[in-house]
Order: structure tokens, then C-alpha cells, then sequence
């Protein structure tokens, strides 16, 4: 596959960044997606970790190109802080993707409170705002931002318009000529990479470049077919690849799905198979679970195969890649979840309803696990018996093949099983 997408299966931070960057050293193009600066991906080469945000997780390698596509929501000020954090790099920034304002923030903010008891458990980066000014066509599209003038005439529209909506939930105005002065530096900085990418990757394609595309978060958390409304404002599916690039659906070739050899999730919102225990604490912290854009304890749980099973039918999976798969090393016996039971009735199925998904229950089947230290393995053979057995059953529940599974967190620490890029 030449043209192959990274899909976050679970609920995001599923070490996406990480299965990126591995396979990103044979693509000449990453591109994401969608999203903005309310996700992380962490890539650490060489005992170096970088947090990344906004820019694609191919900006490390100078060899590759890197697109910012449509389908992204932009924080200029969060772009111009990361952008400092890389050099010799190639990027390239859609004219179509939308800008991330201060008034977007203070909204997320506002939006949050007034739920109160029901709040959706945002990161405050202002990113619902912004996708929800894009569908209802207010909202600032980057060839606007770079545009001086049509930036100051938009931006003190948009700014008398949403200083309304602040006062009347009791925040401060936001200051036009403020922003204005700061901002206007950002548009320069981001002018240079600004191009119409729908075109460039086309180009790509019709060049047989070989092109990975990311998103941000998980398909539990997709507008459409999350756990709604404890969702993001976007869609990380694999089928939305092409309305957020630009390109025919049918030249998207494939995706590999990465899962957690165990669950996790950030915020508000229900998950099946969390656990609340000292083990839960013990699998967080050697795991490092906590959030890369909040710093957030993420919530553990087992393995979800009723998860796995609607992300294939949802977003489609060509194969799978399991991250994290040292961290159960030392636990005696391992639970994954088949199946749900939803009053009284056995399911596979994530339920629409919030209220019906929360009443599931999981049912589980008990695996074996393994006391060896795993991290140093270079092959599926090297791994313990019993290790060996859960990506097996994870493998044959899912009815998807592993092509790659990983033992750590350095770029070197993940094992290829089969070549598919």
C-alpha cells in the first residue's frame, strides 16, 4: 500500500505519533488530517522525546514533506511556538484549513461551564468553537488569515460578533486591536507554507509518492460514530480522509489501526472496561498516561474488543499495530473484553444512545500473562508464550492481522510483523 492511514482505534493517544513516525522512515509524504492543537503525539528517537501538536509527525525527517491538510483546525500561536521546536524541515499548510481565534478559547471555556454536571471534559483549545464556526460559515479560513487586509476586516467582524456571545456569559471582551497586532505576525510566519494542498497531494499521487496520512484522537471519539456527545468536534475515521484533504476515496489504499494492548481514555465519558484499582495506577504509570496537551492521569481499562470490532466496521482496517505491549509485562492474569451485556441481552455492538452504552456490561475471557521484560525483543518469536497468545486472540477476535506491535517507546522498540507500506 502506498497510500495508507493511521487510525486511532480507541479513544485516542493510542501511540498513533509513534507508528507514524516508524513507518513515516519509507513515506515520502505524512499528511494530517484533521484536529488541531487539543492532541499530542509523542515521538521519542534516540532517548529524545518530542510532543507534537499540530505539525505532522513526519517534520522530525527533512526528507519528508509534510501537509497540514484542509480538514485541520490551525492555533497560529500554538503553530509558531512548535514551529521553533524542529529545523530543517519541508511543510506544507492548506489555504482551506480554518483559524483558531482567542475568542475560540474563551468560548470552549464559557461552552464548558455553563454544562456544568454535563461538560464534555475539553482540552479549552478552543476547537469546538472553531469547527462550529466553520459549519455555521463564519469562520476563518487560512487564506483570509494571510491576507492583510481581508485578516483586519474579517477578524473585527468576527471579534464585535463573538464579544456578544463572551458578555452574555459573563467573560471579558476580547480586544480587537490586541489580537490584531499579535496575530498579524503569525499570518506572516504561516504565509510562506500556504498552498492549495488538495492540488500538491494530488500531485504526490499522480507522482506514485507514498503517502501516510494522520489524524488526531480516536474513532470513539468521531462526531459521527463516538461515544457522542463525550466526542470530538471532527472526524478521525479513515473515511473522512478524503473530504479533509482532498482527494478520491478510492485512492486511500488502506489503514492500520493502532491500539493500546489495553484501553485508556481522557475526560469525561463512559468506558466499559475501566478499572479503578492499584493496578490501574500501576499500568498508568509505567505507560505514562497522562495527557500530552493536559498532562492528565488518562483513566485505564482492559483491552475492548467490542471497541476494536465497531472501529473496523466504522472507519475499515487493513491491519493493526499494538503499542504498549510492555506494559503488561508482570501482571499474572490478563482480562479482554468480547462482549457486552445491555439488560440482560449480550451484545456486539457500541449502542447510540449515551444512557444504553452506559448501562453495558463487559464480559470477558482470561488470558495467561508474563513476567519477562520484553522491551529488548526483536521479533514476534522472541516474545514469552504467553505474550505471544494475547496478541493471538486479539489478532482472531478482531479478525484483522498485526503487522507491527511495540515494546517501548524509542522509534527502535517497535517490531515489524509484515510489510505493508
Amino acid at each position: 500500500m502506498k497510500r495508507l492511514v493511521i487510525v486511532g482505534t480507541q479513544w485516542g493517544d493510542e501511540g498513533k505519533g509513534k507508528i507514524t513516525d516508524y513507518l513515516a522512515q519509507s513515506a515520502d509524504v505524512v499528511c494530517r488530517y484533521q484536529g488541531g492543537n487539543n492532541a499530542g503525539h509523542t515521538v521519542v528517537f534516540d532517548g529524545k522525546k518530542y510532543s507534537l501538536h499540530l505539525l505532522p509527525s513526519g517534520i522530525l525527517n527533512p526528507n519528508i514533506e509534510n501537509v497540514m491538510a484542509n480538514g485541520m483546525v490551525i492555533n497560529p500561536k500554538a503553530f509558531s511556538e512548535e514551529l521553533k521546536k524542529v529545523d530543517r524541515f519541508n511543510l506544507h499548510i492548506s489555504d482551506r484549513a480554518h483559524v483558531v481565534l482567542p475568542y475560540h478559547i474563551e468560548l470552549d471555556k464559557a461552552y464548558e461551564t455553563i454544562k456544568k454536571d454535563v461538560k464534555i471534559g475539553t482540552t479549552h483549545k478552543g476547537i469546538g468553537p472553531t469547527y462550529t464556526d466553520k459549519s455555521a460559515r463564519i469562520g476563518m479560513r487560512v487564506s483570509s488569515f494571510i491576507h492583510e487586509d481581508k485578516f483586519a476586516h474579517e477578524l473585527k467582524h468576527l471579534i464585535e460578533l463573538k464579544n456578544k456571545e463572551l458578555i452574555s456569559y459573563g467573560h471579558d471582551p476580547i480586544d480587537f486591536e490586541s489580537v490584531y497586532n499579535e496575530y498579524k505576525a503569525y499570518a506572516e510566519l504561516m504565509k510562506p507554507y500556504v498552498t492549495d494542498t488538495s492540488y500538491l497531494l494530488n500531485q504526490y499521487i499522480e507522482t506514485d509518492k507514498k503517502i501516510l496520512f494522520e489524524g488526531a484522537q480516536g474513532v470513539m471519539l468521531c462526531l459521527d460514530h463516538g461515544t457522542y456527545p463525550y466526542v470530538t468536534s471532527s472526524s478521525p475515521t479513515a473515511s473522512s480522509v478524503p473530504v479533509n484533504t482532498g482527494i478520491a476515496p478510492w485512492l486511500v489504499e488502506g489503514a492500520i489501526g493502532v491500539t493500546k494492548a489495553y484501553s485508556t481514555r481522557v475526560g469525561e465519558g463512559f468506558m466499559p472496561t475501566e478499572i479503578k484499582n492499584k493496578l490501574a495506577d500501576e499500568i498508568r504509570v509505567r505507560g505514562n498516561e497522562f495527557g500530552t496537551t493536559t498532562g492528565r492521569p488518562r483513566r485505564i481499562g482492559w483491552l475492548d474488543t467490542v471497541v476494536l470490532r465497531h472501529t473496523k466496521r466504522v472507519s475499515g482496517l487493513s491491519y493493526l499495530a499494538v503499542t504498549l505491549l510492555d506494559v503488561l509485562s508482570g501482571i499474572e492474569e490478563l482480562k479482554v473484553c468480547v462482549s457486552y451485556n445491555l439488560d440482560g441481552k449480550e451484545i456486539d455492538y457500541v449502542p447510540a444512545d449515551i444512557d444504553d452504552f452506559m448501562r453495558c456490561e463487559p464480559n470477558y475471557i482470561t488470558l495467561k500473562g508474563w513476567q519477562e521484560d520484553i522491551t529488548q525483543v526483536k521479533s514476534f518469536d522472541e516474545l514469552p508464550k504467553a505474550a505471544q497468545a494475547y496478541l493471538k486472540t486479539l489478532s482472531d477476535l478482531v479478525k484483522v492481522d498485526i503487522a507491527i506491535f511495540s515494546v517501548g517507546p524509542d522509534r527502535n522498540q517497535t517490531i515489524l510483523v509484515k510489510d505493508i507500506f
